[in-house]
């Protein structure tokens, strides 16, 4: 086992997708995971191309609802991160919320931030708006990150007062 995985800490992929930096929630986003006490270790905006939607989201290309979720993330910019926290893939989905917002409850990101249901994505053809994804799992976290990053763009460092954080 390695020293990382005894002491729980964990890296997790977090995007915040195009509606959240259209909306310019960008800065409030980071700061609730900050605030949690996670550390950002690897940051960047890109713009991805329906070539590297396919590859992060290979999981749904044959879902009905593929075409609108390729065309929702490859609308705008993506802010792409990985975050560093004990047990971060679980805390950062407590932050984040459930995928509907609509299910979502105040004080979590999607409800805070977003409304939209299943029911009315169906409806109108339109993707669900939740302005995030978050990993899943540790083994979905670690392919996601090695998808968006080279290993020369994730970053340790220590901070201030970390040593109460884990």
């Amino acid at each position: 086992m390695s020293p990382e995985k005894e002491n729980f800490v964990e890296h997790t992929l977090v995007l915040i997708k195009p509606d959240g930096v259209y909306r310019g929630v960008v800065g409030e986003i980071i700061t609730r995971f900050e605030r949690a006490g996670l550390k950002i270790i690897a940051m960047k905006m890109v713009w991805i191309d329906k070539d590297f939607a396919k590859k992060h989201y290979g999981a749904h290309l044959k879902k009905s609802f593929y075409p609108n979720l390729e065309e929702y993330i490859t609308a705008g910019p993506v802010v792409a991160m990985v975050l560093e926290g004990v047990e971060a893939v679980e805390v950062v989905r407590k932050i984040v919320g459930p995928t509907e917002p609509k299910s979502a409850m105040p004080g979590t990101i999607r409800g805070d931030y977003a409304h939209i249901s299943y029911a009315h994505a169906d409806k109108t053809g339109k993707s669900v708006c939740n302005l995030i994804h978050a990993s899943g799992t540790t083994e979905e976290a670690d392919d996601e990150i090695l998808l968006w990053f080279d290993p020369t763009e994730i970053h340790t460092y220590k901070r201030a007062g970390e040593k109460w954080l884990k």
